[in-house]
């Protein structure tokens, strides 16, 4: 057995295994006890735990909580709505369709770490969902559908299939001759490192004319360690590009210091920042929302012009009809006939002609 697989038997899901690894509150251990709902992570995830803040922005994406049970702005079946599961279009519960030439294909419903701010929470962590995620079925309605060029491999977490099954996947998919690209999304190189074996490697890497790309979700940097940096390093040898699509959460990575730190942090173990999400409207996640415009401030006050512009994602809203970009324009202060008036982060001011098209 490798080491992956015992840190997955060997799951922290239970008051007794989080005990181990933190001092547990009241409220920590009452939501723990009351809300049906599943919870856990990798005992290497836990381990990176502050053992006595509650505050810990580990803990906290980890642990499940009792504000989970307020709910204001949490659309009910949101996942229906947002994956466009209820249309007259006839697909398999696998695929999901907010584009005309690209998929998300979901493969399982099991995690390594459950994050309590999951937008699929009723499918993989509450359970409200039940989708029937036939791989041969999926693969079948994407061979049939000659418009689709880029799928991307979801879940849970695909990566936590055995090698066996995700070659077979791949193979599959890139036997299908209008298939252009394949796309992982995956926590496994932020929550369980260890996944990242000699074998799949093998199974992932290679030239190929239907590449493999991998996007992770790491959201502050306390996720980031050696670990990480040699799980991607190893994806980047076999050819593998791997970037992060972060999630804004409040009281986690909503402050300025925080937000800059991780991705700074990011691009120093080689994982390029491509998305912020604003966290979406999913039952029971009130607590993680921030005012939509926070994303923008942020990139605004922390990354542009203040780092390498290497570290700036790009901050959208997913939603039933595709992404949305969110990014006001900051920084065209006026323009008239003959020139631009702009500002750069520190509130200096220049000019700039104005060309227009003949």
């Amino acid at each position: 057995m490798e080491e992956w697989q015992r840190q997955l038997q060997q799951i922290v899901n239970t008051l007794e295994r989080i005990t181990k690894y933190i001092n547990i509150t009241p409220q920590e251990e009452d939501a723990i006890s009351t809300l049906n709902s599943r919870w856990g992570t990798s005992p290497y995830f836990a381990s990176l735990m502050d053992k006595d803040d509650p505050d810990c922005p580990i803990r906290r994406q980890v642990l499940p909580s009792l504000l989970e049970t307020e709910n204001v702005y949490g659309v009910k079946d949101y996942l229906v709505w947002k994956e466009n599961r209820d249309t007259e279009e006839v697909r398999p519960d696998s695929i999901a369709r907010q584009y005309e030439n690209r998929v998300a294909f979901t493969i399982t419903d099991v995690c390594v770490n459950y994050c309590r701010h999951c937008f699929r929470k009723e499918l993989v962590v509450d359970k409200e969902l039940q989708l029937r995620l036939d791989v041969d079925e999926g693969l079948a309605w994407i061979a049939e559908h000659k418009e689709i060029r880029d799928v991307l491999i979801t879940g849970g977490d695909p990566l936590i299939l055995s090698d066996e099954r995700i070659e077979y996947i791949i193979r599959k998919l890139r036997e299908i001759p209008h298939l252009e690209m394949i796309r992982f999304g995956s926590r496994v190189p932020i929550v369980l490192p260890h996944r990242i074996t000699v074998g799949l490697q093998k199974v992932l890497g290679g030239y190929h004319k239907v590449p493999i790309w991998l996007n992770t979700q790491c959201n502050h940097p306390k996720e980031i360690t050696e670990m990480t940096a040699e799980a991607v390093y190893n994806l980047q040898r076999c050819g593998i590009s791997v970037g992060n699509q972060a999630v804004l959460l409040k009281g986690i990575n909503d402050d300025v210091d925080t937000f800059r730190e991780l991705h700074e942090k990011l691009l120093r173990v080689r994982i390029r920042p491509y998305y912020l999400f604003y966290c979406e409207p999913a039952p029971g996640i009130d607590h993680f929302r921030t005012p939509v415009e926070r994303g923008a401030e942020l990139i605004r006050d922390a990354i542009r012009g203040h780092t390498t512009g290497m570290a700036q994602p790009m901050y959208v809203v997913a939603t039933n009809i595709g992404k949305i970009p969110l990014m006001p324009d900051y920084y065209i202060m006026g323009k008239n006939d003959k020139e631009y008036t702009l500002k750069n982060y520190k509130g200096i001011t220049t000019k700039w002609p104005n060309i227009t098209d003949k």
